[in-house]
């Protein structure tokens, strides 16, 4: 049952269903490398992103091996300098910012509107292959040595003092700062231009506004960075003075311009997830989402808020006291927003009728690491705190808390949750619900002793530590927890894949969840709908009683492991 209906146009008959859908209307590797349509394209991201999030991965592992031994175990100084580089910079700019918005929201967002493609088809694919540029750019600077500056490329060491690929790899990420504006003015133009008859704003899935807010801090926020790594290349290559003193530059004004983009980035990695865990949550709770405008209110909010706290990656630097006042409270504000959304999460299960199917333990997951990583922000929000945690373990711990298990376990939930419609083909959930929680345990294991070693005052981008033996138990908890943390990624993998090929038909609601993506056939057409869609009612309508009960049947049915 779904609260939101499509009716033909003018009481046309019904067409017959097409033979083919998007995944076989056309087989050739030209259909799909010129194709302009949002799923096919959005499957592509998928591919992108997953191998540079296991490459990625690759480097954080050397770095936890090398950090189980105080002395260090298999890196000099210098390369350890290049992996973890590389490691941020390819986690950062070919992942965090893209997993989400590029695969999920370029499936989902034209099909949860009613649209039959983004507003522009062909830029949405210009952006792919700017996304692929700018990887392959970033994978030549690595491969032919390296970079030593760190993924925030600080002035002057990226500037002057390092004479690894800065250059190239800034230009690489240059461009896919482009990929990430095409992305976001095409979400905007679409909610705006190409919503169905009857979805009104207050009607759009909550996965619509987060993806709209996102769009938004793309769209402002891109450029600024782009502008900044573009003065880096040019005094980098002219000596012209920017940045670095010796030349008579500021190099504080390069952090000032790169967390202006950068706070609200973590926004963009982190607010689509938001968007996601709203309709995994709700639709495994068979409930009405609690406070939708709220919500949805709260993401726009989050969007303008986060343009306004860069000041507080900087209160050990040269701005005056009055200065980190200010940003100090508008951090604390911008707490308000995201708190809302978790709590009105928890009040939609609040007395629900909640399936733990894999999808809803990833939202679940998702909660319990974002809620870790917002209160370990106080600490980083008040002045005093910050003076002592800067620069050690604890900001690494706390931002993988913010934006990686953020971003992964929105992923992982959203992929999961819309794979059957992606694939038209069901997963072993029983599999998958078990790796949801080895991903959780994994991730704390990982990623919460280095709170404590921070707190100790380990430094951050140390390759060794022998100065301070007893940070060695952490480090090794940590390792391990890594270790963990991989295998829960690596498997799905494995059960994803196999689905394709041995998994039942999914049917066109497996979940029997709301919202026009559930609506059409699985995989849709290449239009998207046979119909074409008029929204009558409210998208998270849910019966609770009743729909609870056709759930469990339909998971029987389709032996789908309830």
């Amino acid at each position: 049952m779904s609260t939101t209906v499509t009716t033909p146009i003018g009481n046309v008959e019904p067409a017959p269903k097409p033979r083919t859908n998007y995944l076989t209307n056309g087989h050739t590797l030209r259909s799909w490398l010129l194709t302009e349509d949002h799923k096919r394209i959005a499957i592509l991201y998928l591919i992108s992103v997953s191998f540079f999030f296991m490459l990625g991965g690759s480097f954080a592992g050397m770095i936890r091996w090398e950090l189980t031994s105080p002395a260090g175990n298999i890196l000099e100084s210098d390369a350890y300098n290049r992996v973890f580089t590389a490691h941020g910079a390819i986690m950062v700019f070919l992942f965090l910012l893209v997993a989400v918005p590029a695969v999920l929201g370029n499936f989902c967002l034209p099909l949860m509107i009613g649209a039959k493609d983004l507003a522009f088809p062909r830029i949405n694919l210009l952006s792919w292959y700017l996304y692929t540029a700018a990887g392959t750019l970033v994978l030549i600077s690595v491969i032919s040595g390296g970079v030593d500056a760190g993924w925030t490329f600080y002035t002057p060491y990226s500037s002057l003092y390092s004479n690894s690929n800065v250059s190239l790899c800034l230009v690489g990420v240059f461009i896919g700062g482009f990929s990430s504006i095409t992305t976001g003015v095409n979400f905007i133009a679409t909610v705006h231009r190409m919503r169905a008859p009857g979805m009104t704003w207050f009607r759009m899935p909550l996965f619509v506004w987060a993806h709209y807010a996102t769009g938004i801090i793309m769209m402002l926020g891109t450029p600024v960075v782009a502008i900044t790594l573009l003065c880096v290349i040019f005094e980098r290559t002219f000596q012209l003075p920017i940045f670095s003193p010796e030349l008579g530059g500021d190099p504080v004004l390069f952090q000032h311009m790169f967390w202006f983009y950068s706070h609200p980035a973590v926004y963009i990695m982190v607010l689509p997830s938001f968007g996601v865990i709203s309709e995994v949550i709700t639709a495994f709770s068979r409930k009405r989402v609690f406070g939708y405008h709220f919500i949805a209110f709260s993401s726009l909010a989050i969007a303008f808020l986060g343009f306004l706290v860069w000041g507080h990656h900087m209160f050990v630097s040269s701005q005056s006291m009055y200065q980190g006042v200010a940003f100090s409270l508008i951090t604390f504000l911008l707490a308000v927003p995201s708190a809302i959304k978790v709590f009105n999460w928890t009040a939609t299960m609040w007395k629900g009728n909640i399936h733990l199917n894999s999808p809803m333990i990833y939202a679940i997951g998702f909660m319990g690491l974002f809620l870790i990583g917002g209160l370990t922000g106080l600490f980083l929000a008040c002045m005093g705190t910050d003076v002592h945690l800067t620069a050690t373990y604890f900001i690494v711990a706390h931002f993988h808390y913010v934006m990686v298990g953020g971003t992964v376990m929105g992923f992982l939930a959203g992929l999961h949750f819309w794979w059957p419609k992606m694939t038209g083909k069901l997963f072993n959930d029983n599999v998958a619900r078990w790796n949801a929680i080895v991903v959780f345990l994994g991730f704390n294991l990982t990623f919460f002793p280095q709170f404590i070693l921070g707190w100790l005052g380990m430094p951050r981008r140390y390759h060794y530590y022998y100065f301070a033996p007893e940070y060695q138990p952490f480090n090794i908890m940590s390792t391990l927890g890594a270790t963990v943390l991989g295998v829960g990624f690596i498997v799905p993998v494995f059960y994803l894949i196999t689905s394709l090929f041995k998994g039942k038909p999914a049917g066109d609601n497996p979940w029997g969840a709301h919202g026009l993506e559930w609506q059409t056939t699985s995989p849709p057409p290449t239009e998207n709908f046979y119909y074409d869609p008029i929204v009558t009612d409210d998208v998270y309508d849910y019966d609770p009683v009743a729909e609870h009960e056709q759930f469990l049947e339909k998971q029987r049915q389709l032996g789908a492991h309830a």
